[in-house]
């Protein structure tokens, strides 16, 4: 059997959507639930676009615990690499959605959640390195074990190695703490991926095409950065590109920047040129952002190539 082509690690959890689009949580009479977490959509998402994937993540010995393992094997992500802490429990996450630009988060991960405890002795390094690409978020660097785990995994990797900047700033002491373990990843990454206000934390610059030089300066063979409705900025040494979103009513805009992601691992994979991979990444995301739930709402690679059109083939 084929190893997976694409190997995550980080953050899981159970998102709750309101079934009352416009509504406060106070105001939500019911939910529909979902698989969630950044790095576990990343591998959903490209499973959805037919990569073989697989998530190093860890849950609660719970019944939530359990339905990210079944919805893993029904997106047809492997499992092999989901850890069960005995007393911690699954995190779930409360959405409310206010197209078309406000969808706050509440989280329960306290007192932590499963896969911040992710050790470096669980991991299977040799997986890792035979992986061709690893992906890496952010979050897992905000404590330890799954700080050292992360960086311990990314210096095993010998494939493409993407770091996805994820800054959530509760998850800080303060953003030069964010900074500091940000630049160990770039440091061992050979694609960095983040949003505007993650690559001012991790660069100090405001500007996009100046914040992804700045990256590439730190070694890093492309910095990517996503400008939601503006598209994305790709630079390498040898090319600056700026891809244009696509317009789209947005529904959630939760989950749009995992469905990138998700093609970003197969643009990378097939060795598409930058802009290519870059044009289908923002119709993925575009997709995505058109529908309520993350992870379910993952696009076959036959829907993006309908967003972008005859002129580019899948």
């Amino acid at each position: 059997m084929a190893g997976p082509e694409v190997i995550t690690m980080g953050r899981v959890g159970v998102d709750l959507y309101p079934e009352q689009v416009g509504a406060t949580l106070a105001e939500v009479r019911t939910f529909a639930k979902s698989l969630g977490g950044s790095p576990t959509n990343v591998a959903v998402a490209a499973a959805r676009l037919g990569r073989r994937s697989a998530v190093i993540t860890k849950v609660g010995d719970d019944g939530f615990g359990a339905y990210v393992r079944t919805a893993l094997r029904a997106f047809g992500v492997d499992e092999r690499f989901v850890g069960t802490h005995p007393t911690l429990r699954t995190p779930i996450v409360f959405c409310e959605v206010h197209p078309p630009d406000r969808f706050p988060l509440l989280f329960y991960r306290e007192p932590t959640a499963p896969d911040m405890t992710i050790a470096r002795d669980e991991l299977d390094l040799d997986a890792i390195s035979r992986a061709p690409l690893f992906w890496t978020t952010g979050t897992g660097l905000s404590a330890e074990p799954s700080r050292s785990a992360t960086l311990a995994a990314l210096d095993a990797a010998r494939g493409t190695r993407v770091h996805d900047l994820d800054h959530r700033p509760s998850l800080w002491a303060s953003k030069d703490e964010a900074r500091r373990w940000a630049g160990e990843a770039i440091r061992r990454a050979t694609v960095v991926v983040g949003n505007t206000d993650e690559v001012e934390m991790a660069t100090g610059e405001s500007d996009p095409q100046r914040a992804a030089r700045v990256l590439i300066d730190m070694g890093v063979e492309t910095a990517l950065v996503k400008m939601g409705a503006d598209g994305a900025v790709g630079v390498t040494r040898a090319e600056t590109v700026h891809a244009l979103g696509f317009e789209t009513e947005v529904l959630n805009g939760l989950g749009a920047g995992d469905a990138f992601g998700g093609m970003l691992c197969h643009g990378l994979l097939a060795r598409w040129p930058l802009r290519r991979t870059l044009m289908h990444a923002n119709a993925a995301g575009a997709i995505v952002a058109s529908r309520l739930a993350c992870a379910d709402a993952m696009p076959t690679l036959a829907e993006v190539q309908r967003m972008v059109g005859p002129m580019v083939t899948a």
